[in-house]
């Protein structure tokens, strides 16, 4: 079995974990692999589904970019229960079995939380979902990079219920919202959350084009630049980071590494969150001065912290 450490070391190690795509880790990844070899940690990128890792070697594995998990859902959580049973694992299982699937939503509203409208269309279901005669979003209740997702107005009722069949034909129930039209001039907000902390905010342009078609590769080109938050933003965020770790807690883990919340703002311009990213987000850490230290620096509290209480709300 390859071991993803140096043998030799007795350095803490840390495995940095990524896809097959990637196995150097992307820009973002170099930035955090750098800033923990400067703390003098033994951090290596590996590749989750490489057979011959051994996950025992690791002090901690931290799951980064396996951007691939989303057509193969059950075998990358097959993977992440083998490897926390084997090492120290983050984002730990309960949350990455709970946010692969967006059915997440429903039980952050049910909690109380804003996000945005979401009704979810099952295999088997009959009827139109609700959104048709509206602007709409349909996804995958599996997905994500913005992949086997389309934005479709009220005209394209045949292509909607086309796409849901497409969808459907592959054995995955689809997650339909409303088009939040705000975002076309505002633009989505990005907090990112590190051990439990706000670290930084980024504002992402709308990525779905009108009439668009669907997105090639692993994920959809995201244009982006710093944002200051708003209080609300900020409020919510919060709330949703404490909500993750309560589940978190509730299941006997640890609570989240890190964590993103996307949020669109509604007719109002209240933020509703649209997704809340714990498994292989896009931190950004390669836009933000000093993300990649303030992420090393919590990793070093978790490997200080046996009990993995960590920092977290």
């Amino acid at each position: 079995m390859i071991c993803p450490v140096n043998a030799r070391s007795t350095a803490p190690s840390v495995a940095l974990v990524t896809c097959s795509e990637v196995p150097d880790l992307d820009p973002e990844g170099q930035h955090l692999l750098a800033a923990l070899r400067e703390r003098g940690l033994d951090a290596r990128p590996v590749v989750w589904d490489d057979e011959d890792v051994d996950w025992s070697a690791p002090d901690l594995a931290v799951v980064r970019s396996t951007w691939d998990y989303a057509t193969r859902r059950a075998e990358f959580l097959a993977w992440a229960a083998r490897a926390a049973g084997a090492t120290r694992l983050l984002n730990p299982l309960p949350l990455l079995e709970w946010s692969t699937d967006k059915h997440y939503l429903a039980e952050l509203e049910a909690a109380g939380l804003p996000v945005v409208p979401s009704a979810f269309v099952e295999v088997g279901d009959e009827g139109d979902h609700p959104y048709l005669d509206v602007e709409h979003v349909v996804k995958p209740a599996v997905s994500a990079g913005s992949r086997d997702t389309l934005r479709l107005g009220a005209h394209e009722a045949a292509r909607s219920r086309a796409h849901v069949a497409a969808v459907h034909a592959g054995g995955r129930s689809v997650l339909v919202q409303p088009y939040l039209t705000a975002v076309d001039d505002v633009g989505e907000t990005a907090l990112v959350f590190l051990d439990g902390e706000l670290s930084h905010a980024m504002r992402k342009a709308a990525l779905l084009p009108a009439g668009g078609g669907l997105v090639e590769g692993l994920f959809a080109h995201e244009d982006m630049a710093p944002r200051e938050p708003s209080a609300a933003e900020v409020e919510v965020g919060r709330a949703v980071v404490a909500e993750a770790a309560r589940r978190a807690r509730a299941a006997g883990a640890e609570p989240a590494l890190y964590a993103r919340v996307d949020l669109l703002p509604d007719d109002d311009g209240a933020p509703r969150v649209l997704e809340l990213e714990l498994v292989e987000p896009s931190l950004f850490l390669d836009h933000a001065p000093g993300s990649a230290v303030r992420l090393a620096d919590a990793v070093v509290r978790r490997l200080a912290d046996p009990g993995g209480r960590g920092t977290a709300a």
